[in-house]
């Protein structure tokens, strides 16, 4: 009998322990999130405008996905490449993009972003404005685009019949 009172003591005891304190992940720094990843798209808009796609394909990691407007998803960095270089084949020399982070949400090893885009002509005039979305993940110690995609701010044009 003193067995099992001993027995139900220390269980009495243990359910009423307090909980280890939980450790909490350090506060992650959103400004120079924001800094880098503002880094990153203008290092992409530069990219752009020097039509090096290689360069602009460097924002995305192997197995990401990019949805475009008008086309399927681009499936994997190779194909994500080849529909940039075949993008920037076609636009005119002076052709740029500013591309603006409006908010990040980040968590771990992900982080979100939220941005705006201002497509202008070779005389600086802009033709079209829009919005995009990137998830990133953080592999080997920085950041890469898993997903994204972009809407335009133009208005739909009718479908041909």
């Amino acid at each position: 009998m003193g067995l099992l009172a001993g027995l139900a003591a220390m269980l009495f005891t243990a359910c009423n322990a307090p909980a280890p304190a939980e450790t909490a992940a350090p506060a992650m720094d959103m400004a120079a999130l924001k800094t880098e990843i503002q880094a990153m798209e203008d290092a992409f808009s530069a990219a752009e405008k020097a039509k090096d796609a290689d360069a602009v394909a460097a924002y995305y990691a192997d197995d990401a996905i990019s949805y475009g407007r008008n086309k399927q998803p681009a499936v994997g960095k190779a194909a994500i490449r080849a529909n940039i270089a075949e993008g920037l084949a076609t636009e005119a020399a002076g052709v740029s993009n500013v591309y603006k982070v409006v908010d990040v949400f980040a968590e771990g090893n992900s982080a979100v972003e939220i941005g705006s885009f201002d497509h202008m002509d070779s005389t600086g005039t802009s033709v079209d404005k829009g919005f995009y979305m990137s998830y990133f993940q953080k592999r080997d110690g920085k950041y890469v685009c898993v997903r994204d995609m972009n809407v335009t701010t133009l208005p739909a044009t009718p479908a041909k019949q």
